[in-house]
């Protein structure tokens, strides 16, 4: 993995409390937190973009909805009050929030993306990502999802699910890596 600039944006999606509703169900990767703080360690270590994604459910029953602890941030991956905190209501970071003339604005040609969930939120953002132009990689370890029945009614393994978004992103939308190739390539540069 390389970067082609000094500053590729990290992107860390949805990472609030109400993913740890028991409503959402079995998850895989149960250390994919520990791997975004190492991640947005390393940015905020180098002073490179960050950006958080905070989901605000218009949804009654979202656990995600505002107004309730789900609604903000986990404390390991919160914004520090310097950093930019980009406000969604749709799937994808980019529907109804300015983000790509936003990303061209600022030169942003690179993004590595981190969060939940890795078959929703995380890859309707990075198909747009990779759509749109720019260069995309997800972190497989520090992304996460839930068990899931599939159109069939067969029942899906997180890790199941999971493994098959990844495998929808892979070459067409983004490269998909892990965190210690992340960490490297981006104290090498």
């Amino acid at each position: 993995m390389k970067f082609l600039t000094s500053h590729p944006l990290l992107l860390l999606i949805d990472l609030q409390h109400a993913i740890d509703d028991p409503s959402w169900g079995e998850r895989n990767n149960p250390d994919a937190e520990v791997r975004v703080a190492e991640l947005l360690a390393a940015w905020r270590k180098r002073g490179t973009p960050i950006l958080h994604v905070k989901h605000m459910s218009a949804e009654p029953t979202s656990t995600y909805r505002p107004g309730q602890r789900g609604n903000d941030f986990k404390d390991m991956s919160a914004p520090l009050a310097h950093e930019d905190v980009l406000e969604k209501q749709s799937n994808s970071a980019f529907i109804g929030t300015g983000l790509a003339p936003r990303w061209q604005r600022d030169g942003i040609t690179e993004v590595v993306i981190v969060g939940v969930v890795t078959n929703n939120s995380v890859e309707a953002t990075a198909r747009m990502s990779g759509n749109l132009g720019f260069k995309t990689w997800v972190v497989a370890d520090a992304t996460f999802t839930f068990a899931k029945q599939d159109y069939a009614g067969v029942w899906r393994s997180a890790e199941d699910v999971h493994n098959m978004s990844l495998a929808n992103l892979s070459g067409e939308y983004a490269d998909i890596v892990r965190t210690a190739e992340v960490l490297t390539a981006i104290t090498a540069h």
